[in-house]
């Protein structure tokens, strides 16, 4: 990951180093945030944003599912992943905006914990390279299954939901693959990376 040189956090612009967050935070030990992972593109008016709007309105979903409000509307966050663009330099880049509870209590309910809201950006192409995206990529079916939708609710893009695909693509890389495929209990395809980085 490259750095840049501003992080919005908090209603805040810091600066990359400076971006920290207490190691009791709700979030590291339980999972319990959401993120989006968002295109920035180069285009002749300049940087353009895959519908950035309908990204942030998903993360806001998303935490309602995890029973977290968000401190800042859709339209805050999107005002501020444009400052932020622009304070980086960047003409292409991904965007992370995450929210997570973060340190109070630590009991595995989050009582009265904070949420923080994040936004990060930084130069990233292509997720396996761009050799992937001209020549393809290996992938192998995961002895690790797709947990089921009743188990965690995959509509909700959260953070602890994401274990299950890191196993699966750890797995696959230590075998030589790319790249994992996560079956349901059924046997059916549910989940697999895009050369360019997107999941299916």
């Amino acid at each position: 990951m490259q750095a840049t040189e501003k992080i919005w956090m908090n209603g805040e612009l810091v600066d990359w180093a400076d971006a920290k967050v207490h190691v009791g935070a709700h979030g590291l030990h339980y999972g319990s945030g959401v993120f989006e992972g968002i295109r920035c593109y180069e285009t002749e008016s300049g940087p353009a944003v895959f519908r950035l709007t309908d990204h942030l309105a998903r993360l806001h979903r998303s935490a309602e599912l995890l029973h977290m409000e968000i401190p800042y509307s859709v339209e805050e966050m999107r005002t501020a992943t444009h400052e932020l663009i622009g304070l980086n330099g960047l003409s292409d880049c991904y965007i992370r905006p995450i929210a997570f509870y973060g340190f109070g209590e630590l009991g595995v309910a989050a009582r009265d914990n904070p949420v923080e809201t994040v936004i990060m950006s930084w130069p990233w192409g292509a997720y396996l390279g761009e050799d992937a995206l001209a020549k393809g990529i290996t992938a192998k079916i995961s002895s690790w299954t797709r947990v089921g939708p009743n188990v965690i609710p995959h509509v909700a893009k959260a953070t602890g939901i994401y274990l299950n695909s890191m196993l699966a693509t750890t797995e696959a890389k230590r075998a030589g693959y790319d790249e994992g495929i996560l079956l349901t209990d059924g046997g059916f395809v549910a989940e697999f990376r895009l050369a360019s980085g997107g999941y299916k």
